[in-house]
């Protein structure tokens, strides 16, 4: 059993590698330049939501978890990234979520926003964190851990419901 001393060395660590890498490789992934309509350019708060919430990989998952000690689900991950990261309080089930957020579509979407999935049979019953290049970070469900996704794997891009933005820096 890890102490909470460990995780946080740990994390620390994984973000710092996060960083030199995204660094080496020129910033975060950026969105495709084919589309014209994607005006909104990556931003220093979504740099910091993205970089902290990679520092959450491999978390477990806890149904109604909102911290990494105790484990995450996916809302109680996009409430504490935003709090911790950018001091934003967002919070509630996903559903909740995403009545704060302004609507934007998927073509807009930049590192730091919020993408929504219909994964119970019912519109915005999951929640991730965009970090480009159509990936996002969640905390997916029981039995599973915190991870990266494509948004074009079968399985979420016949889900895909929504985006929202929180903020416009």
């Amino acid at each position: 059993m890890r102490n909470t001393s460990t995780l946080s060395s740990l994390r620390i660590c994984v973000v710092w590698l996060a960083v030199l890498s995204l660094a080496a490789c020129g910033g975060l992934p950026s969105e495709p330049s084919v589309a014209p309509h994607r005006a909104r350019v990556s931003s220093e708060k979504g740099r910091d939501v993205v970089l902290f919430a990679m520092g959450l990989i491999d978390v477990a998952y806890r149904f109604g978890g909102k911290n990494p000690e105790a484990g995450l689900d996916c809302s109680g991950m996009v409430s504490y990234v935003y709090r911790e990261a950018i001091g934003l309080n967002i919070t509630g089930r996903a559903v909740d979520i995403a009545r704060k957020g302004r609507s934007i579509g998927r073509g807009e979407l930049r590192p730091g926003d919020l993408v929504f999935f219909n994964t119970l049979n019912a519109p915005f019953s999951h929640v991730g964190i965009y970090i480009g290049e159509e990936r996002f970070i969640h905390a997916p469900s029981t039995n599973s851990r915190v991870r990266i996704e494509s948004m074009r794997s079968s399985y979420y891009a016949k889900r895909f419901h929504a985006a929202r933005a929180y903020f416009d820096d």
